[in-house]
């Protein structure tokens, strides 16, 4: 197993409700958890900054929203990543919704509560009793059972917990686990800064990190952005244990960094994965048979990238997964590990392999 602190870390955090566009009390549980281990830190819209004594030492960002509904009427709910991002249909356009389109019937009998967003308050719990795509408006809508009282504008957390079936944890890791990780890296005595960004999965957490470095960012912005990374399967996620990108569909990532963390894969013997020049590969072979190509995917990093005019760059390090966007997301122990190394290798601390 990775390291007791982590797993009492992620197991604390995976059960903080943080519905994307209500994230407000998780970045209160976080702003704890992060000065009770000397990190100093700041809230700003939509971003909370955690830094020790050398910030600009090394860079990393995590997004710490997670899936969710959003009550948007009388007993009616829709996905609450949507709603935050202002969508009123799906375009099919990412990952994250190609799958979602595939994967609504995993969310029917999951457990979920309401919570007061700024405090985290309980508000009552429920059961979804089916998830689909409406035909009229294009978009998610959700029949839940026991929260027929909550009002509009109320979030709705999946009741969730982390576990451990063989070697994986699992529980609705994206993108918690890489948020714990980070938290962990101060225990371990990082003296960088640490981002943990709201509404990612909306398509806005660049935005607040663009202004945080417009306001207070160096000459030399080199940010390793962190996160979870989806597989069809146990067997291909399985045969790496990082995931590391060139580019996603926005932009081309910083080589210098990207060599780095190749780099510190090859000293540590932790295997890797460019998924772009995988999904590249995937994209050839569905050429071939008449299929729809899969999107390279749109990253934190990939819109900052593109949006800064060269005011930030940098790499992606991600954890290889299965199950994205469920409750059932898992990701192998060894994974974990190796990403919490390459952590400390990166920030430029001991590492033991």
């Amino acid at each position: 197993m990775p390291n007791n602190e982590f797993i009492d870390i992620l197991k604390l955090l995976i059960r903080q409700p943080s519905v994307v566009g209500a994230e407000h009390s998780f970045f209160r549980v976080l702003q704890r958890e992060l000065e009770e281990r000397g990190a100093k830190v700041t809230w700003y819209e939509g971003v909370l900054v955690a830094q020790g004594n050398d910030p600009f030492s090394a860079m990393f960002s995590a997004h710490i929203d997670r899936h969710g509904l959003v009550c948007t009427g009388p007993n009616e709910f829709q996905y609450a990543a949507f709603v935050s991002a202002n969508r009123t249909d799906l375009l099919n356009n990412s990952v994250s919704e190609q799958l979602m389109t595939k994967v609504t019937e995993r969310y029917n009998q999951e457990r979920v509560y309401a919570y007061e967003p700024w405090s985290g308050v309980y508000r009552g719990k429920g059961t979804i009793q089916k998830a689909y795509i409406c035909e009229y408006r294009n978009n998610l809508i959700f029949e839940l059972g026991g929260l027929e009282g909550v009002v509009a504008g109320t979030p709705i957390a999946f009741k969730d917990q982390l576990s451990q079936n063989d070697d994986r944890l699992e529980g609705q890791l994206d993108n918690v686990i890489t948020a714990a990780a980070l938290v962990h890296l101060f225990s371990q005595g990082f003296q960088g800064t640490a981002f943990f960004t709201a509404q990612e999965e909306a398509g806005k957490s660049w935005r607040y990190l663009l202004e945080w470095f417009r306001r207070f960012g160096g000459s030399t912005n080199r940010l390793f952005v962190v996160d979870t990374s989806p597989f069809p399967d146990v067997k291909t996620a399985n045969q790496q244990l990082l995931v590391l990108r060139e580019k996603d569909a926005n932009a081309t990532f910083n080589q210098e960094s990207t060599q780095l963390v190749e780099e510190l894969c090859r000293r540590h013997d932790i295997s890797y994965l460019y998924k772009n020049r995988y999904v590249e590969a995937e994209n050839e072979k569905a050429a071939k048979v008449g299929e729809a190509p899969q999107s390279l995917g749109s990253t934190e990093l990939g819109r900052i990238i593109a949006a800064s005019n060269g005011l930030v760059d940098g790499t992606t390090i991600q954890i290889p997964t299965t199950g994205y966007h469920t409750m059932h997301e898992s990701a192998a122990v060894e994974s974990v590990e190796a990403f919490l190394r390459i952590l400390k290798a990166v920030a430029g601390l001991p590492v033991t392999d």
